[in-house]
């Protein structure tokens, strides 16, 4: 049975279901941006690595700067592909700028969850537990364990954004049902098995957060898959093409705007979706004087065309994503799919696996390790048989990490408090923590 749109733009917020909303010319889902955009959370992306963790440079990207423009990229998927889908449901009184809207404001939000140091990161924390927290784990259930041994910066977004930011309120930030099912791309929780299919590659919630998931998943009439999981929301596919999209061709832009990638191997990439067969280069282009002005040119274009591309799969697969049977990403199956595979490889030779990525890389394994191998013990202990150095560590985490209720949701608060770091602060409590230096003193 085919999803219904009337549904799956649902304006409802998630903790104030019963609330009207009124539709104005500043719509719900622009009220979801403006929420995301102005949060904490959100402003703490601007030390978090997208690709070079700690970077000297001003100009690479950060996951602060990458998030923004994910969401200007998935703003025109959604106007594109809204634009088909107002035509296709005539019945719907939704603009084109409305779907705009909901993918932006999910695109915004797509990495908040991330922990410090990029997906080297997540991977630090699920090797922790997996080699050294196991013994935390024993008497959890199966999806509990592997909330921790299959740590998700997914899952810890869905968290953030329902549980962790404005704890005062049920819901959390309290967005739309609308905008927080297009947040999930992987609409499962954690102890289903993986797959190739693009849903089941990881999971998107947390057992602790089951009630808040499932609530929207079921509101918006996502289709059920089995336990817990669901298909995606048309336009979490939107989402994720948007990702997609600007990290392929933003991080080869930053790979030549700081030396890892020549400007010949750039231009030959880009041109190549920029200006297709049947294209010649243009005369705008043909002026500009400086490399990395062309660079930035071709960048602009290419992401222009490979958007257009994006849409027609989209429309294409349009049975099937409303069917919940579609399970590839968009972006692999557009024309230009040939053209960002190379730049993947090249990306993965030129720039994510040179040394000195590679090298703080390794070093965050150690400063995340080393972090929860303190906190862990601190907030898991039972407050009255604390060691004293557990009572000071229970101290210094903020209250908000450190009352959980159980085992579980004490461990929760753990990598809660952890992941929501910034790269600096991570580094800078690690070295408090284990007495390299104090406050108010550097080493």
């Amino acid at each position: 049975m085919a999803m219904d749109w009337q549904r799956l733009v649902s304006t409802k917020r998630l903790g104030r279901e019963d609330e009207h909303t009124d539709v104005g010319t500043r719509t719900e889902y622009l009220k979801d941006w403006d929420r995301l955009v102005y949060s904490s959370a959100f402003r703490r992306l601007q030390d978090k690595t997208q690709v070079f963790p700690l970077s000297d440079s001003d100009y690479v990207r950060t996951r602060l700067t990458h998030s923004i423009e994910v969401s200007s990229v998935g703003r025109s998927l959604g106007m594109q592909c809204g634009q088909f889908i107002c035509e296709k449901e005539s019945s719907l009184q939704m603009d084109p700028q409305d779907f705009g809207n909901i993918v932006a404001a999910a695109c915004l939000a797509h990495d908040i969850g991330n922990p410090p140091f990029g997906h080297s990161g997540e991977t630090a924390i699920q090797y922790w537990f997996n080699e050294k927290g196991a013994l935390y784990l024993k008497e959890f259930g199966e999806r509990e364990r592997q909330d921790f041994l299959r740590f998700e910066g997914n899952a810890q977004g869905f968290r953030l954004i329902t549980r962790l930011q404005n704890t005062h309120n049920h819901g959390g930030f309290q967005l739309t049902y609308a905008v927080l099912a297009a947040f999930g791309k992987y609409p499962r929780p954690s102890d289903l098995p993986k797959s190739k299919k693009i849903s089941e590659k990881k999971f998107g919630y947390c057992a602790d957060d089951a009630e808040n998931f499932i609530a929207v998943a079921e509101g918006v009439g996502l289709v059920q898959k089995g336990d817990g999981a669901f298909s995606r929301h048309p336009l979490a596919f939107l989402m994720e093409a948007a990702d997609d999209v600007c990290y392929n061709i933003v991080d080869l832009e930053d790979g030549h705007r700081l030396g890892r990638i020549s400007f010949d191997q750039a231009h030959d990439l880009l041109a190549s979706i920029a200006f297709p067969p049947g294209k010649s280069e243009s005369a705008s282009y043909r002026q500009i004087d400086s490399n990395s002005g062309k660079v930035e040119y071709l960048r602009a274009r290419a992401i222009g065309n490979i958007i257009e591309s994006v849409v027609e799969v989209f429309k294409d697969s349009y049975a099937k994503i409303m069917d919940g049977q579609f399970e590839e990403d968009l972006v692999s199956r557009c024309k230009f799919a040939p053209q960002l595979a190379a730049i993947k490889q090249i990306s993965i030779s030129r720039i994510y696996t040179t040394p000195a990525v590679l090298e703080i890389e390794a070093a965050g394994f150690e400063i995340l390790g080393g972090l929860l191998s303190k906190v862990v013990p601190a907030l898991f202990t039972p407050e009255a048989d604390r060691s004293p150095v557990e009572k000071k560590i229970a101290e210094i985490v903020p209250k908000q990490f450190s009352q959980g209720a159980s085992p579980y949701q004490r461990l929760l608060g753990a990598t809660d408090y952890i992941s929501g770091m910034t790269d600096t602060f991570a580094l800078s409590m690690f070295r408090r923590l284990y007495g390299m230096e104090l406050p108010g003193s550097s080493i």
